[in-house]
């Protein structure tokens, strides 16, 4: 089998979360130009019609869909609507996710319980839904978008690593039923990511450049270098790849 095979997404249908927006955009569009046809759920829907007529462009099919994640109820109706629209689903990207950020003295609980329904229950709810037609199948990848501070310590961050931290968790674990069944699920951990909410928290130079310092490569991520390792992932060429916390951070944790 040639490269171009190896990391094709040709035939493959794939629903990709958080698509509306940063690093989900930029996986939607990577796939579609390997070959995949996208289900795109997001909350702008501007947005994501802009994104239909790149992923069209590109020769693939395209489904726009919205639904609060936070609801247990609708992220289980966004599983639904993208096996209505495509028959099936071989690959669940994981890329939505909120940043509420704080001192955990200061912390809303209601910000704490809205971080985990997003970034922890939801790939619960879809990968529960999607997983079982994977498994049948014999052939399904399921990436989760994590994050390095599910790994490291991270001042203001308490709610979000510890949903990212359990996303890794659910990786691993959600490996050792879907494995013997042929199916592949794996985490990316990228460093901050200069999309929109990465600008956001991460402008102030007085919060930026100490998180630069502690980095090797000296610089944060563009969303198209986490797209390329989801694009690797969702690929025959990591077929033998499973379970895996992969760090995408320019070293930061290995100092």
């Amino acid at each position: 089998m040639g490269w171009e095979k190896r990391f094709s997404l040709a035939g493959k249908t794939a629903l990709v979360t958080g698509a509306s927006s940063g690093i989900g955009t930029a996986i939607a569009e990577v796939f579609a130009d390997a070959g995949a046809d996208i289900a795109a759920h997001g909350r702008d829907k501007g947005r994501l019609a802009a994104l239909g007529q790149t992923v069209q462009a590109s020769g693939r099919r395209f489904a726009a869909i919205t639904g609060d994640l936070a609801d247990p109820g609708e992220t289980e109706a966004v599983a639904a609507r993208s096996l209505v629209d495509f028959g099936q689903i071989d690959i669940l990207v994981n890329s939505a996710g909120i940043a509420l950020t704080g001192p955990v003295v200061d912390y809303d609980l209601a910000d704490w319980q809205r971080t985990m329904a997003v970034n922890l229950t939801a790939p619960f709810v879809l990968s529960k839904a999607l997983l079982p037609g994977m498994m049948a199948r014999r052939s399904g990848k399921i990436i989760n978008i994590s994050s390095q501070t599910g790994v490291i310590a991270l001042e203001d961050h308490a709610a979000y690593a510890t949903s990212k931290g359990g996303l890794n968790a659910l990786t691993k674990s959600l490996m050792t039923e879907a494995a013997p069944h042929n199916v592949q699920v794996n985490a990316i951990c990228p460093t901050v990511v200069l999309t929109d909410m990465g600008k956001a928290l991460w402008s102030a130079p007085e919060k930026r450049d100490p998180m630069i310092a502690k980095t090797p490569l000296g610089r944060f991520g563009d969303p198209v270098e986490i797209a390329d390792m989801a694009l690797y992932l969702a690929s025959p060429a990591s077929d033998l790849v499973n379970g895996a916390v992969m760090m995408i951070e320019g070293g930061y944790s290995s100092i």
